[in-house]
């Protein structure tokens, strides 16, 4: 756990230290001396008796207790510098910056793992090792540039990655994003990005934390405490994004279902990232872009209004806005007529309000004045102004800095002319504002935040589920496929709806169950995983004579073990499916079904356990969502019949780990007719012990 020693320590020493500020020791030993330390601070070298003008100790045993130490040296000396350090200095918090760990071979792994144990044992807070450092209102503990000006009202910044840490906050810094606290964890040997996040939720306030959580993964190690810290800070009233980089579809590869073959590991991502309410970003600028969006008081609808003296820049984020499902809405009226009298002739307040190349501070003020007081409607604005040049936009930019101070809607400038105006946007950033310098990326972040729903709320398990029956019938079940009688077992217990059908093995028990369902029938082969592909599917069976001539058929085909017998189903075609994915749990899919699923993969997905909000969500995300609706005449499906399937299925995968693959392909049905016709379930019990 993060603890004050790490925080706010009283004392502090760089172990490798260096007179050289060209060297990680020396640049970190410089930069807590010159910031905004102002407790203990010495280094210990074995060459050197005073660095900087600090004191400095040959070894280790000759220092007085220590609260946070930084090692900046080879790694094959870390372990004895830290046990020393924590048996006889009672020191608490270590900072690893050297290299050569996990990251590098075995050994090093190794020596990592050794170092792990040593801080569990004296309840000692590690950071790294192979990180940059921490930077704290108390101390500036990296060894890289740039070091900004922490500010208690800027955002708390995680990553994975050091280097990239640097280039994020370096993006960010351009666009006048501050900064709280950052946390570079590096091989995050036994503090990750996850438990950083904790400490923010389990030490939050209202009135001193940051509200705004910036974060970088390159692993999540513990998506289960991501989860539960991202949704609980959100629930206070905190923002956050974040990148997940270093995905990939391997794993869907080995996947025997048509639904494990859809599903990838960044698949899982998404899905968690939706359940915790966490706003995902792919690159750096999209990351501090979206991060400075946050630090504004949220939108409380999707209308903005575009106040800009350059057409092409408005038309461009009016189509980024119109793409993310927010608008710019046609002004009209009394109102925006008198506005007209304000701006000079050929000037438009349609929206985009277009006050032409030679509009003015007076004008852009009378604008978002209008907006602000009159335009109901709007609920945001937006001001693109740049310069060609031809005179200094000092008085433009001071008047929109004024009125963002005072409108009580957010107003987001986009200054574009970085280069031609940066004394003038320098300026405007002195004083604590933001500029956002591209109005695409700007449009890209203000839908991705309009687009991410808040955080999952629990529910409670849908009537009518037997979880016991279940348990008992996975408990006797064997590894691999189940049979079909203990699929419609599940599916009974689960309060799903299916097909009535039966099994056939040999004469007897055909005509048997085809008499008893009544023609036409469907049949189909058990045994072999994909039906369609062996050719174990027969469809529109209404003759004694149809059915035997496809029974000896099928029997025929390799690893067949029996025949299942259903009635003939009409309807749209839909799918349910599930796969466990190793540290997330249980994805759940939902589609158009099938057997172009995996063509087609006009797919949605989730994370077990689902809400009815969230399952009625990745129904209403489908492509065909009109077709599912009804449409040219022909019947929809009861949505909430769906969404009840798609709740159900998962209540059953978060209490059943072993089941490894599902696929409920098709369900079909029209109106109120809803039942899975084909289903089949994998088990994997060795994914018990690993959870």
């Amino acid at each position: 756990m993060i603890n004050r020693q790490l925080i706010d320590p009283k004392s502090i020493v760089v172990v490798g230290a260096s007179n050289n500020i060209s060297k990680p020791g020396g640049k970190l030993l410089h930069n807590i001396r010159t910031g905004t330390f102002s407790g203990s601070l010495c280094s210990v070298n074995p060459k050197e008796d005073e660095i900087q003008g600090l004191p400095s100790y040959r070894e280790v045993k000759d220092l007085p207790s220590i609260d946070l130490a930084f090692l900046a040296v080879p790694a094959l000396f870390c372990t004895a510098i830290v046990k020393e350090l924590a048996e006889t200095k009672g020191t608490r918090a270590f900072i690893i910056v050297s290299a050569g760990f996990s990251e590098e071979n075995s050994e090093g792994e190794v020596i990592e793992k050794e170092i792990v144990e040593i801080c569990r044992a004296h309840d000692a807070t590690l950071i790294g090792p192979n990180c940059i450092g921490v930077l704290t209102p108390a101390y500036q503990g990296i060894f890289t540039l740039p070091i900004p000006k922490l500010d208690s009202q800027g955002c708390d910044f995680i990553s994975g990655s050091g280097a990239t840490a640097v280039f994020i906050m370096e993006s960010g810094l351009q666009k006048g994003l501050r900064f709280n606290h950052v946390f570079s964890v590096g091989n995050s040997a036994q503090m990750g990005v996850e438990d950083v996040l904790q400490y923010l939720d389990e030490t939050y306030s209202d009135d001193h934390s940051s509200k705004v959580k910036v974060l970088y993964f390159e692993t999540i190690k513990n998506p289960e405490r991501l989860l539960k810290h991202a949704s609980s800070l959100i629930g206070k009233g905190c923002s956050i994004a974040a990148i997940k980089a270093g995905t990939t579809d391997a794993g869907s590869r080995a996947a025997s279902s048509h639904t494990g073959a859809m599903v990838s590991s960044d698949m899982a991502v998404d899905a968690l990232f939706r359940k915790a309410g966490i706003v995902r970003c792919y690159g750096r600028e999209e990351l501090t872009t979206v991060a400075s969006v946050m630090m504004y008081p949220p939108l409380k609808g999707g209308n903005l209004a575009i106040i800009t003296h350059a057409g092409g820049p408005a038309v461009m984020l009016t189509d980024k806005l119109a793409q993310g499902g927010m608008d710019v809405p046609h002004l009209e009226g009394p109102k925006a007529e008198e506005l007209l009298t304000h701006l000079f002739p050929g000037s438009s307040v349609a929206n985009p309000i277009d006050l032409l190349a030679t509009g003015n501070a007076e004008q852009v003020g009378k604008s978002i004045d209008y907006c602000e007081h009159f335009f109901k409607e709007i609920d945001g604005i937006v001001v693109i102004f740049g310069t060609p040049g031809l005179s200094p936009v000092f008085d433009v930019y001071e008047v929109l800095r004024h009125k963002m101070l005072q409108c009580t809607k957010p107003i987001y400038p986009v200054l574009p002319s970085v280069t031609t105006a940066a004394r003038e946007v320098e300026e405007f950033l002195s004083h604590g504002t933001i500029n956002f310098p591209d109005e695409v990326q700007l449009g890209e972040a203000l839908t991705r935040i309009y687009g991410t729903e808040a955080p999952a709320k629990t529910e409670p398990i849908p009537a009518e589920i037997d979880l016991k029956a279940i348990r008992l019938l996975i408990d006797g079940a064997e590894e691999g496929y189940l049979e079909p009688g203990v699929i419609q077992s599940i599916l009974d217990a689960a309060g799903i709806s299916r097909v009535t059908e039966g099994v056939a093995t040999d004469e007897a028990s055909l005509f048997a169950l085809a008499h008893s369902i009544g023609f036409p029938l469907a049949m189909k082969v058990v045994g072999p995983v994909h039906k369609s592909d062996v050719g174990g599917v027969a469809l529109g069976i209404d003759t004694d004579v149809d059915l035997m001539e496809q029974f000896e058929r099928m029997s025929m085909i390799d690893g067949t073990t029996g025949v299942l017998i259903q009635p003939m189903f009409e309807g749209i075609e839909i799918f349910a499916g599930a796969k466990y994915e190793p540290g997330f749990g249980h994805m759940v899919l939902c589609g158009i079904g099938g057997i172009y699923v995996e063509v087609m993969r006009d797919v949605a997905s989730g994370l077990a356990p689902l809400s009815t909000a969230e399952a009625n969500s990745m129904i209403n995300s489908l492509r065909g969502y009109k077709m599912l609706e009804g449409m040219r005449g022909q019947k929809g499906i009861n949505i909430g019949a769906y969404a009840d399937i798609l709740v159900r299925l998962s209540v059953v995968l978060s209490n059943n780990v072993e089941i490894a693959e599902m696929d409920l392909n098709p369900i079909m049905g029209r109106e109120d007719q809803l039942a899975v016709v084909d289903a089949r379930i994998r088990i994997d019990k060795s994914q018990k012990s690993k959870v």
